[in-house]
């Protein structure tokens, strides 16, 4: 990639560092520390960039490798899914009977989520909630991008599946 910027085509990364490595420490303070690290990471790699593909994938690697390494040394799964005000805007219904129940079904997805798998679950975030095409996944998380479509097809189905098994409960 030639003529990079910092200031151009790193930091405006750091949106989408943070919602990956938050997916993956489940810690807002972890997320931002990392994402901190990884721009200096990529900032110390400036002479490197024009031998880069994609800073935004070169970017990605390294905040995925940091939240790897964080959640290694600090056992960090206790973060509610409440706290990342996922969804709010879903709120469509009109009783607080429905909206208690939508508010459970928010939470349960986001419990099933983060008891996903390491790459089940930042392949799931990647495409689900940033968007990403699946070859800018693979290049991201180091796997190809046949791996990714069956992460996140897994992903998919356990979600379903134990969605089922909640919203069923008792039933």
């Amino acid at each position: 990639m030639k003529n990079v910027s910092f200031r151009n085509d790193v930091l405006p990364l750091k949106n989408l560092l943070f919602r990956l490595a938050f997916r993956i420490t489940l810690s807002k303070e972890e997320a931002e520390d990392v994402v901190q690290d990884t721009l200096i990471k990529v900032w110390d790699k400036r002479y490197e960039w024009e031998t880069i593909d994609s800073i935004e994938a070169y970017a990605m690697k390294i905040c995925r490798n940091l939240s790897l390494d964080r959640i290694k040394k600090k056992d960090n799964q206790n973060a509610s899914f409440e706290e990342r005000q996922f969804a709010t805007e879903l709120y469509t219904t009109t009783t607080p009977h429905e909206v208690m129940i939508q508010q459970d079904r928010i939470r349960w997805v986001g419990e099933i989520i983060n008891n996903l798998p390491e790459k089940q679950r930042s392949c799931i975030q990647l495409r689900e909630f940033d968007g990403k095409p699946y070859k800018e996944i693979a290049e991201a998380l180091d796997i190809s991008e046949e791996q990714v479509k069956v992460n996140i097809f897994r992903a998919r189905q356990a979600i379903k599946s134990r969605f089922n098994e909640l919203d069923n409960y008792g039933l």
